[in-house]
């Protein structure tokens, strides 16, 4: 037997509100997650430049 898919889809939605209620309600939780996502950015960031500097070099070598 198949699950009601609005059922499926209620506790999809509660399972979501708890997780962000667990993150909101921490200590810290939500100001410590974006401080890591901000710092995973500007990672990301840096080794996106790091790899364009690098291919402007390749292609400068590669003309000449």
């Amino acid at each position: 037997m198949e699950a009601d898919p609005s059922k499926t889809a209620i506790g999809r939605i509660e399972a979501a509100l708890a997780r962000i209620e667990a993150v909101t309600t921490k200590p810290g939780g939500a100001d410590a997650e974006l401080a890591a996502l901000r710092a995973r950015h500007a990672a990301l960031r840096a080794a996106v430049q790091g790899s364009l500097h690098e291919l402007d070099q390749l292609i400068e070598g590669a003309q000449g």
